[in-house]
């Protein structure tokens, strides 16, 4: 636990915290509008979040090396949660250019 500073361990927890506070908001405004997709862009962004779990684990453990398959799990869990997330965006772009197709959302 030695080789980040306690102002660095502050801005890597509070960036997993903020980025779990986030997942909520994003589930709670995809029910408040019902809107799946929105859900679904929440379910998207758990890899991130379980990646970056993973760089906090590596790092309390002083960066074993031991442990250096934590960093290619890490690594593994960002490309697939930015393909989770691009997935996700292009499925609430996608409804999005479906409703208005059918007239049901206003323009502007």
């Amino acid at each position: 636990m030695h080789v980040l500073s306690l102002p660095t361990w502050w801005i890597h927890i509070a960036s997993v915290l903020e980025w779990l506070a986030a997942i909520v908001c994003v589930w709670q405004f995809g029910e408040r509008i019902g809107r799946p997709e929105w859900r679904g862009l929440s379910w998207a962004m758990l890899p991130a979040l379980l990646g970056a779990m993973c760089a906090i684990a590596w790092h309390w453990f002083d960066n074993d090396p031991a442990l250096n398959w934590v960093v290619t799990v890490q690594a593994s869990l960002t490309l697939l949660g930015n393909c989770t997330l691009a997935w996700a965006a292009y499925r609430i772009w996608r409804a999005e250019q479906a409703e208005k197709s059918l007239g049901r959302r206003d323009p502007s």
